[in-house]
């Protein structure tokens, strides 16, 4: 009897195939969790520990070169036997969510790699922020996943039509889903979005129904989730990025809870196409949409066709990723000095 498990269950396609036929000594898996610096590895012969070679920790620059949960990597062995397996190469990402380390750091942070498509979930409570779904958006757009967003807790939002239509002016090309935790089939819009091979993710604030949404879809509660506090809060148990495949094929990543997320990697061109097409039609090539004539950024607010706040939001990550730019590149510069310095 075969109990080998078939690689392409786990999203193990043709462009991650043809990459590993040029590491023949070795065998694939896929990260499924990482603590500190032991990862959990699914191969063909089931779940094994690895970690990273000293080599791929020496020419590591940034956290980002490091393997993370989704990513598919080569090792020396596909079993438990003599200790844990050596992770040598990470493969090509089709995709990655990426955020800003914690702390001061200007390092990247992988939340989860070669992801098809990102739920960006936000509840209809007190968590709800249309400033924060731009932004949730932008690094959304930027990672190569397709974003939709989910917007949770129905069943405690008194103007559900409105919220819906204030998400809707901002998400350009962007379904918006809406659910319930409340009810039996209040999940159900998200299984359009989830096919089996695939990979999704769900990204956003601590207990905004991430994990529930997650067992909903497992049809059992295996991820732990919190009750909801005084503020209609849940406090998310997530502590750590894992995913995990469901009886129907779809591969989920669960991830922790993220109130902020800095704006280094962004695509404000696609999350505010709005604003980039009237930027177009100013008078001025280099208009700066302040007191300039002819300026249909700021004729487009007169009139009431484009929302000043949304405009103002744009402006103020359009500075904040200039300024993670310009951090990055000092940085970067930094590291590639204290890499060569290693040789």
């Amino acid at each position: 009897m075969n109990n080998k498990i078939n690689l392409i269950e786990y999203g193990f396609l043709e462009n991650f195939a043809k990459e590993a036929e040029n590491f023949k000594d070795f065998f694939v898996g896929r990260i499924i969790s990482k603590s500190t610096n032991i990862y959990e590895v699914i191969c063909e012969n089931g779940q094994i520990l690895a970690e990273i070679s000293g080599k791929l920790r020496h020419n590591a620059i940034n956290l980002s070169d490091y393997p993370a949960v989704g990513d598919f990597v080569m090792m020396d062995r596909c079993d438990n036997g003599g200790g844990n397996a050596i992770i040598h190469k990470v493969l090509k990402r089709k995709s990655a969510f990426i955020r800003k380390a914690a702390g001061k750091s200007h390092n990247d942070q992988i939340i989860a790699a070669n992801l098809d498509t990102i739920f960006i979930c936000m509840s209809l409570n007190n968590d709800f922020s249309v400033r924060r779904i731009e932004r949730y958006l932008s690094i959304a757009w930027d990672s190569g996943a397709t974003p939709v967003i989910v917007l949770t807790k129905a069943d405690l939002c008194d103007d559900l039509d409105e919220r819906i239509s204030e998400v809707e002016a901002v998400a350009f090309g962007v379904s918006v889903l809406v659910t319930s935790s409340m009810e039996e089939d209040g999940y159900t819009a998200i299984l359009d979005y989830a096919k089996p091979q695939e990979t999704i993710a769900f990204i956003g604030s601590s207990g905004v129904g991430k994990s529930t949404l997650i067992n909903r879809l497992m049809g059992e509660d295996v991820i732990k989730t919190n009750e909801v506090d005084e503020n209609d809060m849940g406090r998310h148990t997530t502590t750590k990025s894992q995913l995990i495949k469901l009886e129907s094929g779809v591969l989920v990543v669960d991830t922790p809870g993220l109130r902020e997320v800095g704006i280094e990697f962004s695509d404000l061109e696609k999350a505010f196409s709005d604003v980039e097409e009237l930027a177009k039609l100013c008078k001025f090539n280099d208009c700066k949409h302040e007191k300039e004539p002819g300026c249909a950024v700021k004729d487009a607010i007169a009139n009431g066709t484009l929302s000043e706040d949304r405009f103002l939001n744009y402006i103020k990550l359009q500075k904040e990723a200039a300024y993670a730019e310009r951090k990055n590149s000092v940085k970067q510069m930094r590291d590639y000095e204290k890499y060569l310095f290693k040789q």
